[in-house]
């Protein structure tokens, strides 16, 4: 493990892995198939970067979170690595670009979507990589038993039979014990070995309060906290009214979901981890990635779907260690709408259908084509277009992704990038001097570094405001000279991406596995029942996760709700009884003896259980003895 150190010190500077981090970079470099389940903020992401950096040839690692690929990808290359993405809605020459780089062994860690494996082409180029592991990040995906199964995911497996000796390592923060047995079944494992951290946070204080005030009760935790908070709620309408409440009284706080504009997204983002504001008020779309190790406290205003989501999502609080809370404000009349919202969850397959078929329509996809296209996708513009409410819309598109018809992927910012094809020789003899081309290409070649090498991220508004230009302008030309041949422009994307798995069909005729749906919708229902559970648990909170995750809970975390309220009771009990040796102590001074009856008269109804057991003690113990009928007292 030495030069994984090396590696540890060179790239990242810090001097020693985390928990858990060790033995699985160890078990992979020993060619290992390995199941890692570490928890939030464990730093799962080194160790596959770490092996890959250690090892000959290139890693190959496959991932849901666009957002995520990206952010790791610009942090690789920041720290000298060769590192790409291959995902959804990108431009197909881009891709062939990528893929022939990685043959050719100009790249160290290529990211994939799952569905962006699924191609002729890049199975074709795959086969051909020098790959040394193959990284499956959120694991979980691959199982129909979890909360969060994409059937994408199961054609993962076929990387085994283009490189069957190349060990995989599978990584995921939340898995119940079914989940852990089938991702090694459906990788294939072969002798594989399971690596687990303890889901234990011993700093972490999980909170549940019904509270009819949440505003204020939000409000009051956050003052308490004293420090960054994440507050998640389920609308983006309550991002904006919420964080507007915390500003009225003092608190600085932001708000955050997917429908603000990416650049405004990432600011905001920035400000919150730099420190400028304390507190964001977001979605589920924020938070993925995100290694702030000082947050003093998550709280959700609503129920989360499952178990595996809220532990994953307040684990976000604490990773330095120090004392924090993750806050639920739920109670029964949240769980009545979590029920009301499961309801919804699985809409009649004739709503699928027509959903299936206002998608041809909506994004002009001709029967028999548009197999492997990727098309933007606004569900809230669609929605409004065809009259099918949203939650149908979403609930429809989960059933056709499960059912293997598309994908869909998150709304991740992709800047606009432009790569100039041309010589500058040739640009000169073809110029017109003076056109609005030649001032473009003129400012490009000024403005971005590399720009003839390979395709550069470029900012429409940056060149309109050096040329003197309007913005429709500068996309009018940069798209007539992309059409010439003269520079490659790909427009910058905001939108969700759809992805078309085969060639547009009529609705009628697509097929659905009802077994399956009746398996995901029992599934999805006994998660339900563990939320349930868990805000009615009078137990320890962290027992209630460790035994859902299949880990055998020890003693009380000492932090949350239940094992305060139960210290308090101890308090108060010992209290009790400490007043209650003394009033017995005094009577048995003030006479020579007493008979029970008379020291039954001393004492309340509610009282003399507790003056009966600690009677028992003394007699145990020998400072009272029983003579005649009469308890003495030895003192």
């Amino acid at each position: 493990m030495g030069k994984a150190h090396q590696i540890l010190r060179k790239y990242w500077n810090y001097q020693d892995f985390r928990p858990g981090q060790e033995p699985v970079i160890q078990s992979v470099m020993e060619g290992r198939d390995t199941l890692a389940l570490l928890p939030t903020g464990a730093g799962k992401s080194l160790c596959y970067q770490v092996p890959a950096l250690a090892c000959e040839g290139m890693t190959l690692v496959v991932s849901p979170l666009i957002a995520l690929m990206k952010d790791q990808v610009d942090h690789l290359r920041q720290c000298g690595v060769q590192a790409e993405a291959i995902y959804s809605g990108m431009d197909h020459r881009d891709i062939d670009r990528i893929l022939d780089n990685a043959v050719l062994g100009g790249v160290k860690l290529l990211y994939f979507s799952p569905e962006r494996l699924q191609t002729d082409l890049a199975e074709a180029r795959i086969r051909r990589m020098q790959v040394n592991l193959i990284a499956v990040d959120e694991a979980h995906c691959i199982s129909q038993w979890g909360y969060d199964f994409r059937p994408a995911y199961l054609g993962i497996a076929r990387l085994r039979e283009w490189h069957p000796d190349v060990p995989v390592l599978a990584l995921t923060a939340t898995a119940i014990p079914e989940v852990v047995q089938d991702i090694q079944e459906k990788l294939a494992f072969r002798g594989g070995r399971v690596i687990r951290t303890t889901f234990l946070r011993p700093n972490l204080g999980f909170m549940v309060e019904d509270r009819s005030d949440k505003e204020r009760a939000m409000e009051e935790a956050i003052r308490e906290c004293g420090g960054c908070a994440i507050v998640y709620v389920r609308s983006r309408r309550k991002t904006e009214e919420y964080a507007r409440y915390l500003c009225d009284r003092g608190i600085q706080a932001e708000a955050f979901h997917a429908g603000l504009p990416p650049e405004l997204r990432s600011a905001r983002q920035e400000g919150w981890q730099s420190g400028r504001f304390p507190v964001m008020i977001a979605t589920n779309a924020f938070g993925m990635g995100i290694d702030k190790p000082d947050v003093r406290l998550v709280a959700h205003m609503d129920l989360p779907d499952s178990l595996e989501a809220y532990y994953q999502e307040a684990g976000r609080a604490g990773r330095d260690g120090k004392p924090s809370v993750a806050l639920l404000l739920a109670g029964a009349a949240d769980m009545n709408r979590l029920q009301q919202q499961f309801e919804v969850q699985f809409p009649a397959l004739t709503q699928v259908r027509q959903v299936y078929r206002a998608l041809g329509s909506a994004l002009q996809v001709p029967y028999g084509s548009g197999e492997g296209e990727s098309y933007d996708l606004d569900v809230q513009t669609f929605s409004r277009q065809f009259q099918i409410p949203a939650h149908t819309v979403l609930a429809s598109l989960r059933i056709l992704e499960e059912a293997g018809w598309i994908n869909v992927s998150e709304s991740v910012y992709r800047p606009a990038t432009v790569w100039i094809r041309s010589s500058p020789q040739v640009l000169h003899r073809t110029g017109q001097p003076g056109s609005a081309s030649e001032e473009l290409l003129t400012a490009l070649q000024r403005t971005y570094q590399g720009i003839h090498q390979m395709p550069v991220p470029v900012r429409e508004q940056d060149l309109a405001r050096l040329t003197g230009r309007q913005y429709q302008e500068i996309v009018r030309l940069l798209t007539h000279l992309d059409q010439t041949g003269i520079l490659r422009y790909v427009p910058r994307k905001d939108k969700p991406q759809l992805t078309f798995r085969t060639a547009r069909m009529d609705a009628d005729n697509l097929t659905f596995d009802l077994a399956l749906l009746d398996f995901r919708k029992e599934r999805a229902r006994e998660r339900i029942r563990a939320i349930r559970r868990y805000m009615e648990a009078q137990v320890c909170r962290q027992h209630v996760f460790m035994a859902y995750f299949g880990e055998e809970p020890g003693g009380p975390c000492g932090r949350c709700d239940r094992c305060l309220a139960a210290d308090a009771v101890g308090q108060e009990r010992g209290m009790k009884r400490k007043a209650l040796v003394a009033r017995l102590d005094q009577l048995f001074r003030q006479g020579s003896g007493l008979d029970t009856t008379r020291l039954r008269q001393h004492f309340t109804h509610e009282e003399w259980p507790m003056v009966r057991d600690i009677l028992q003690a003394w007699s145990d113990e020998g400072m009272i003895r029983e003579s005649k009928g009469q308890i003495l007292y030895a003192g």
